[in-house]
C-alpha cells in the first residue's frame, strides 16, 4: 500500500523514526505540506497520515484510491469525517498520548507563576543575589498551592491527571464534568461553572472546543473570579476571549494566566495577550515530549497495522 505521511516535522522532527511503519507499504514522508500540495502528494495514496493538514470534502473527492485516514493526533478536526464516511474512508486519531506530558507542562505554567520560577532566574542573572547582603534574595512574593482550590475544566484524561495532581499538592479540587460525583476519586467535587470560577484560586482549562465552550473565559466570567485567581490553558487556545482576558491581565481583575495555546497558531503580531501583564506562553509543545512523540509514532504505526489487518482500531466515527 502507498502510504503518505504529509506534514511529519513536529511528530519527529529528526530525533525519532518510521522505520517500522515504512515496513508496513511504500511510505512518502513530508515534513510539511502546502494546501497546493496535497493533491499531488496523495495522488495514488490508499493511506494517508496527517497532523495539522486539512482533508476536506473537495480534496477527498479528488482521491478515489484513499482507503485510511490516520490523524496523527487525539483531535480531529482537520479531517470532514462526513466526506470520509461517504466515501468509505476509516479515519483513526491517536488517543491519550499525551496526558502526562499535558498534565507535567500545565504544573509546569502554574509552579512558574506561583514560585516565581523565571523572574527569580531573571533577577539572579541580572546579579540581584549576588549583590544581596543576605544568604536569601526575596524580591517577588509567591506561595503554596497546598490549601488552594484548583477548578478543572473537563475530566477527561488529561483533566483528570491534572485534578490527581493537584490533590497531591494538596490542594482541593473542583470538577466541571458529565461525569457523575460518586464515579469520582475521592477529593474531586463536581462543580457547575460558575461554582468553579468564583471559587478557584487556579482555573485550569481541559475541555475540547466546540460551539458552546468557544471563549468560555470572556469578561463576565473573568469578572466572577477572585482577583489573586489563575488561569492554566493547555487546551485550546480559542476557549479564551484573547482582547478580553487581556484586559482583566492588564486590570488586575485576575493575577495571572499561563498557557501553551493561543487563538492563532503560530500568533501574530498585535495579539493583546502576548504583551498582556502575567501572561506566560510556551508555544504549544505540551504534547511534544521525546516520550509522547515516541508513543505516538508507535500507536499510529500499530493502527496502520490493524487497518491493513481488516480490524481497525481507535476508529473515529462521524
Amino acid at each position: 500500500m502507498k502510504i503518505v505521511i504529509l506534514d511529519a516535522y513536529t511528530v519527529n522532527p529528526g530525533d525519532l523514526n518510521w522505520d517500522e511503519l515504512a515496513k508496513l507499504g511504500e511510505l512518502s514522508v513530508y515534513e510539511r505540506t502546502k494546501p497546493e500540495e496535497i493533491l499531488e502528494r496523495c495522488k495514488g495514496a490508499e493511506i494517508i497520515l496527517t497532523n495539522k493538514v486539512v482533508l476536506d470534502s473537495a480534496m477527498l473527492n479528488q482521491l478515489p484510491r484513499l482507503l485510511y485516514i490516520g490523524v496523527l493526533a487525539t483531535g480531529y478536526n482537520v479531517v470532514d469525517l462526513e466526506a470520509a464516511s461517504r466515501q468509505n474512508v476509516i479515519v483513526t486519531n491517536i488517543p491519550a498520548y499525551s496526558t502526562d506530558s499535558v498534565a507535567q507542562m500545565t504544573f509546569a505554567h502554574l509552579l512558574n507563576i506561583y514560585n516565581r520560577v523565571q523572574w527569580y532566574a531573571d533577577e539572579n542573572k541580572n546579579g540581584r543575589w549576588t549583590d544581596c547582603q543576605d544568604f536569601s534574595f526575596l524580591g517577588h512574593d509567591f506561595h503554596e498551592l497546598a490549601g488552594k482550590t484548583m477548578g478543572v475544566v473537563g475530566l477527561g484524561n488529561i483533566g483528570m491527571k491534572v485534578a490527581l495532581i493537584a490533590k497531591a499538592f494538596g490542594m482541593k479540587v473542583l470538577a466541571f464534568t458529565s461525569k457523575q460525583q460518586e464515579d469520582l476519586p475521592e477529593g474531586i467535587v463536581t462543580a457547575d461553572m460558575e461554582e468553579v470560577f468564583t471559587q478557584a484560586d487556579v482555573v485550569s482549562l481541559h475541555c475540547p472546543l466546540t460551539d458552546s465552550t468557544r471563549h468560555l473565559v470572556n469578561k463576565e466570567r473573568l469578572k466572577t473570579m477572585k482577583s489573586n485567581a489563575v488561569i492554566i490553558n493547555t487546551g485550546r487556545g480559542p476557549l479564551v476571549n484573547d482582547q478580553e482576558l487581556a484586559e482583566a491581565l492588564n486590570n488586575k481583575t485576575i493575577l495571572a494566566y499561563g498557557a501553551d495555546v493561543i487563538t492563532q497558531e503560530p500568533p501574530r503580531d498585535g495579539n493583546p495577550l502576548l504583551s498582556a501583564r502575567n501572561a506566560f506562553f510556551t508555544p504549544h509543545i505540551a504534547w511534544a515530549t521525546f516520550e509522547a512523540r515516541k508513543r505516538l509514532i508507535q500507536i499510529c504505526t500499530d493502527n496502520v497495522k490493524a487497518f491493513i489487518d481488516g480490524k481497525p482500531v481507535n476508529v473515529v466515527e462521524f
